[in-house]
């Protein structure tokens, strides 16, 4: 496993324009809350891989790739779940290029590995994490694990709108 690393200093690598480089370096995207529930990723470390190329102009070219699962309890049931998450980020560093061409993790030669890395990690999460694709969730009548007891059934109760027409007797 590399050694963690929050920030890399761009320039040490010494790339000319049209250049490139792939490096492993460590990074730990943290933990997240979804709804006031923790969900931790584990492994906390992972090794990830970045590329550089060198720009014509000055500018980088950054890609950021590794997997990491979450772990905590599933959205629908409860149950713990442990999705993997694969991130597959880029970033593009002009300087002079306007906004769209600025990265904000990227300061002078200086990039933020850390911060992109929890970022890229955010925006390639579900917006649920399951046990599983095919959860069927609690009963919202008692709270039994639909997984379970797929059978699982309540009699319904009558519409209180014909209420009036069970009272009538025929006689």
């Amino acid at each position: 496993m590399a050694a963690r690393t929050d920030s890399f200093d761009l320039g040490t690598l010494g790339l000319a324009s049209g250049e490139g480089r792939h490096l492993t370096l460590a990074v730990a995207p943290g933990s997240f809350d979804f709804g006031g529930t923790n969900y931790d990723v584990e492994p906390a470390q992972v090794d990830a891989t970045l590329g550089v190329s060198r720009m014509t102009h000055g500018g980088y070219a950054l890609r950021l790739r590794f997997t990491a699962g979450l772990t905590g309890p599933c959205m629908r049931c409860l149950e713990p779940a442990a999705p993997t998450i694969a991130v597959d980020a880029r970033e593009v560093d002009q300087p002079g290029g306007g906004e769209e061409l600025r990265s904000p993790y990227v300061e002078g030669e200086e990039l933020d590995l850390a911060a992109w890395a929890r970022d890229a990690y955010a925006l390639a999460l579900p917006s649920q994490v399951v046990c599983r694709d095919d959860c069927a969730g609690l009963c919202p009548e008692c709270g039994a694990n639909l997984n379970e007891a797929p059978g699982h059934a309540h009699e319904r109760e009558p519409d209180p709108r014909w209420a009036k027409l069970r009272e009538l007797r025929f006689e």
